[in-house]
């Protein structure tokens, strides 16, 4: 068989073309980034089941993500948030910490506010609402219904 240069150049081509694809690929699953966005803090009593890497979004939007989760010094759940730089986020927005579905992964959801005042990269989410909990939930349906009118147990 003879060989042809510039077929063998297009073979290579479509090689490193291929594995530079996979390599792009593979960051963007394993959700890595390379590009830093505004990073900001919010303080949650109760974080659930949220991870490192959920989503924070706007109005269903993903728009970063949880970069880290550690204990403050009063003993509350930080949260440290990278979000799109070009987001103008006011001092008074809001973080919650959603459900999506019954069961499903948890996320940030973010709630703009209305001041003129923006955010600055490292600020603080200062209104938060923790994740809600569905053994606690659960706990105090099954307490309640046991109670009777007058308080006491229903038999």
């Amino acid at each position: 068989m003879q060989t042809s240069p510039s077929r063998d150049f297009a073979v290579g081509l479509f090689v490193l073309i291929g594995l530079g694809a996979l390599g792009y690929l593979s960051l963007q699953v394993g959700g890595l980034s390379t590009s830093g966005g505004l990073v900001l803090h919010a303080t949650f009593e109760q974080i659930g089941g949220l991870a490192e890497r959920a989503p924070v979004v706007i109005s269903g939007v993903k728009v970063g993500k949880v970069t880290k989760i550690e204990l403050s010094d009063d003993l509350r759940a930080r949260v440290t948030l990278d979000v799109d730089r070009k987001l103008e986020l006011p001092t008074d927005t809001s973080a919650s910490i959603r459900t999506a579905g019954l069961l499903g992964d948890q996320f940030i959801e973010l709630q703009p506010g209305a001041e003129d005042a923006l955010l600055a990269p490292g600020g603080e989410i200062g209104m938060t609402e923790s994740a809600l909990s569905i053994e606690s939930l659960v706990g105090s349906l099954v307490h309640d219904a046991d109670l009777g009118d007058d308080g006491e147990a229903s038999e």
